[in-house]
């Protein structure tokens, strides 16, 4: 069966600083999820998001532009490869236009994740960086 990949993004209320520290660092990514995380905020880095149910590793850093990471849950199978995730963080009216290319997921999963990344990333970092501001 054939990987999927999503393409995705949201206007959030931050500058592309602001995403980019709270992405890779336990405090900030936990804060802004609303779920505990922990983020060793360096190439080469593991990380955890939602309590351990998602895990990876940080495979490349541009400071406040973007973040590469292999990326998986707990609802991969055992000897499914990581995925990767690219995040993308651009300066726009409103605050940051975060889009994120998820891609190598496991077949038939690309539109839970989707959904996924809607709920549990962009609509708690909207609320979180508003209530910042």
């Amino acid at each position: 069966m054939k990987s999927g990949s999503i393409r995705i993004s949201a206007v959030i209320p931050a500058t592309p600083k602001q995403v980019y520290q709270a992405w890779m660092s336990s405090k900030g990514h936990s804060a802004m999820t609303g779920s505990t995380a922990k983020v060793t905020a360096r190439k080469g880095g593991a990380f955890t998001a939602w309590d351990g149910y998602i895990s990876g590793k940080t495979l490349e850093l541009e400071p406040d532009h973007g973040i590469v990471q292999s990326w998986r849950t707990t609802d991969f199978e055992e000897a499914a490869a990581d995925s990767r995730l690219e995040i993308s963080l651009v300066e726009t009216k409103g605050g940051t236009r975060v889009t994120l290319k998820h891609s190598d997921i496991p077949a038939g999963q690309a539109s839970g994740y989707r959904q996924g990344w809607i709920d549990y990333y962009f609509a708690p970092m909207k609320e979180h960086f508003a209530k910042a501001r």
